[in-house]
């Protein structure tokens, strides 16, 4: 394009000129030469320039010369410019114009080819300020993307709901009123409301993950989520993205982007149940996390960071795993800041009264039956027991009776001992046996004898009997 005059020009007739200077479009006429022969009163305000100085110059130079990135656009890839020279019409709305101060705003504009007697003789654009436009689809591109992160959010921790509701029974209390469960409850109490990490140790099925609720519970994060990933449950390929997440296309079957469980209990609560089962790889990066409180998703190289209270459990003794070459120092050092042991429940058999009114009365909601105890009998078979399976185990035994009971009591059988139980001892005579036993049961019940709760009771004896059979066999308790 140049500047000359030109002998060609687009003719406005004065009653046309009426008309388009009274619409709220900007107008500009060109020439083939692409230089300004009209120009309308809104064009004029919207760009800062007056007709004066335009008319007769070439205006892509003044308002069209760059992109929005500030990169120039050179004329000849102009849409206006291409109009004059193939007489195709064109409707551009993804370009900006400047103003004569230098500033810019986004532009919908047309080029339409202008002939007479068949013959092309110049252009006419008309453009109009689409900012507000422009602005209301940025508004609402962004709450869309917020939309779909927030139902994306809701769409991860609704399943994890799901999952929790199926697994999860009864409700977060501790029962028992023994030291052992009293000491620990008041060691829940102290460590709750700090954020420290908790290594909650025991056997399998005591109750670990009913403490770890306790210590969310009692937190300050107990408005926020409580997020637990049994860590034995997954493959080290399929934990690594159920606990960070991952990237859709991370992996084959990875069709969708899925939030981890670290993202899940961001200023909440995660409880890794069973973390001795995870790989030396695994164990790196949670140390990692531990550390910087941050990671990436499967497939993403985008840092999240995350604030978390870490809750962790195992069966094993991690130090001997430590030992074994299974479980990193370093990383046992980050989870052993506050430990917790959960007594298994034959050193707690005092509690076993407690705990079964406990369980009959969740029972009762669970299976809609309206069971009121368990028999004096059935009590005694209960504390006689020495519960390999902890408190899962009586759970297990007083839902199955739950259910095959017609009264509202329940009559609990005789429960076979395991053979590596104090009370199974081979190669010893019956006195012997006897006074193991009795020992047994004083030692659990803190050398108590008399009362519902006492070891003649456990044992189905007289409390005068119990002494008597006491003296005969020398037992004593220990000063």
């Amino acid at each position: 394009m140049n500047t000359a005059p030109s002998n060609s020009h687009v003719d406005f007739l004065p009653e046309n000129k009426l008309l388009l200077n009274a619409v709220g479009e900007g107008i500009y006429g060109f020439d083939l030469n692409g230089n300004a022969v009209f120009i309308n009163p809104a064009a004029e305000r919207m760009t800062g320039w007056s007709t004066e100085e335009l008319l007769g110059k070439n205006i892509h130079n003044c308002h069209h010369h760059s992109h929005a990135d500030g990169s120039h656009y050179p004329q000849e890839e102009c849409p206006i410019y291409n109009t004059l020279h193939d007489g195709i019409a064109r409707e551009i709305s993804h370009e900006l114009f400047w103003r004569k101060d230098g500033s810019s705003f986004p532009v919908h504009y047309t080029s339409t080819p202008v002939y007479k007697a068949n013959k092309l003789i110049g252009v006419v654009a008309i453009f109009r300020d689409i900012s507000i436009q422009k602005q209301t689809e940025d508004s609402l591109r962004q709450a869309l993307e917020q939309v779909q992160a927030l139902s994306e959010k809701l769409a991860s921790e609704n399943d994890y709901l799901h999952t929790e509701l199926e697994s999860h029974t009864g409700d977060v209390n501790i029962s028992g009123d023994s030291p052992l469960i009293q000491r620990l409850i008041q060691q829940i109490k102290l460590v709750a409301n700090t954020n420290s990490t908790v290594l909650i140790s025991g056997e399998n099925g005591t109750g670990k993950e009913l403490v770890a609720r306790n210590i969310h519970k009692l937190s300050n994060r107990s408005d926020k989520p409580l997020v637990c990933v049994n860590c034995a449950a997954f493959s080290p390929t399929l934990l690594e993205s159920e606990l960070f997440g991952h990237e859709k296309g991370a992996y084959t079957g990875a069709t969708a982007r899925r939030k981890g469980r670290f993202e899940l209990a961001h200023q909440g609560t995660l409880f890794l149940d069973e973390v001795a089962e995870l790989s030396l790889e695994a164990q790196s990066k949670l140390l990692r996390v531990i550390q910087e409180q941050e990671f990436e998703r499967v497939g993403s190289s985008t840092s999240i960071k995350v604030d978390i209270r870490l809750v962790t459990a195992s069966h094993h003794d991690l130090l001997k795993r430590v030992e074994q070459g299974l479980f990193r120092m370093d990383l046992y050092y980050r989870l052993n800041v506050f430990p917790l042991h959960v007594p298994p429940l034959r050193e707690r058999l005092s509690d076993i009264p407690t705990l079964v009114s406990h369980i009959v009365a969740g029972l009762n909601k669970k299976l809609g039956k309206k069971i009121k105890g368990v028999s004096k009998k059935g009590l005694s078979n209960l504390m006689s027991y020495a519960w390999p399976g902890n408190v899962r185990e009586l759970q297990n035994i007083l839902e199955r009776q739950s259910i095959l009971a017609q009264g509202h009591v329940l009559q609990i059988p005789t429960l076979a001992q395991q053979t590596d139980t104090p009370a199974a001892h081979t190669l010893l005579t019956l006195e012997q046996v006897e006074a193991s036993h009795i020992r047994y049961c004083l030692k659990q019940l803190n050398w108590r004898i008399s009362g519902p709760n006492g070891a003649a009771s456990l044992l189905g004896l007289p409390a005068s009997t119990l002494r008597s059979r006491m003296k005969k066999l020398n037992i004593r308790r220990p000063s």
